[in-house]
């Protein structure tokens, strides 16, 4: 069956309402039922809950508070590098931004204007930059963390379609991460801009950051737009920065001659926050 036919159904579910649905279920506290949900989860998806710094899966509450748990002291200790991955995951793709195209499978590419929620002046300052787009699946660890020392300008909320985010969906919907809906965090660093998108998708009940708290819901039909020009938001490198309600993807841009990749890093590949994403800014 081809990606495009694969993905078909997603063009008729009604996204929308599952996920406002899934949002309510998974906010809910249903003791025993909750319990028994998570238990489920754990099991069919292989999470490792000894990493947690809340193992006992009875002692949550919600399936929210699980899904977002943090992990304990110590599990992801950062590399000593320049740029180190944000997320768990694995790698959907990264490298050279092509004027202002960024690959997302074979036969798509999207635009950073289109990307950012159509600021055309944000997006040029990414132009022959770099990117990695990065998959969070439902066993991996939710939170997102700094990539490297920043400080917050902006955040956009731009809305957009919900269609899952996973590899299939990726071959076979085009322009899949600038159409769904998603989160646009500008930052300063000392070597310059970055750009970190968390993007939403089916299921995805919220996503939210540190500085602001759960962004969507609402979802306006209009892009949101918030300035940070006084500066009043430093995070530093490791720090986490938002969260995912239920899983999803995270697009990084940066400028041109920033960045150099990590040389293990290809396509496909199993990923922990804190390991070394960029050996050295060129």
């Amino acid at each position: 069956m081809s990606d495009r036919l694969a993905v078909l159904p997603q063009y008729l579910l009604p996204k929308q309402a599952l996920t406002v649905l899934a949002g309510k279920l998974a906010g809910a506290r249903a003791g025993g039922l909750t319990t028994a949900v998570i238990r489920w989860f754990v099991g069919r998806y292989g999470v490792n809950m000894d990493e947690a710094a809340n193992p006992d899966i009875a002692s949550y509450p919600t399936f929210n508070e699980f899904f977002t748990r943090p992990l304990r002291a110590g599990a992801r200790p950062l590399a000593q590098a320049p740029l180190v991955c944000p997320v768990d995951g694995a790698i959907s793709q990264f490298g050279a931004i092509e004027r202002d195209q960024i690959f997302q499978a074979k036969g798509h590419r999207y635009s950073t204007t289109a990307l950012v929620g159509g600021d055309a002046a944000l997006a040029a300052r990414f132009e022959d930059g770099a990117f990695a787009t990065l998959y969070l699946s439902p066993r991996d660890y939710h939170r997102i963390h700094m990539p490297c020392a920043g400080r917050l300008r902006r955040m956009i909320y731009v809305p957009g379609a919900l269609f899952s985010v996973n590899p299939t969906t990726a071959r076979g919907v085009p322009g899949l991460f600038a159409r769904n809906e998603r989160v646009v965090c500008v930052f300063e660093s000392y070597d310059g801009p970055f750009v970190l998108v968390l993007v939403g998708a089916t299921i995805v009940g919220s996503m939210a950051t540190v500085w602001h708290g759960v962004v969507n819901p609402p979802r306006t039909p209009t892009v949101r737009d918030w300035l940070y020009e006084d500066g009043e938001v430093v995070l530093k490198q490791g720090d986490e920065m938002g969260r995912f309600l239920l899983g999803s993807t995270v697009v990084m841009l940066f400028p041109k001659g920033r960045v150099r990749f990590n040389p293990e890093w290809s396509p496909a590949r199993a990923i922990r926050m804190g390991e070394a994403m960029g050996l050295a800014l060129a």
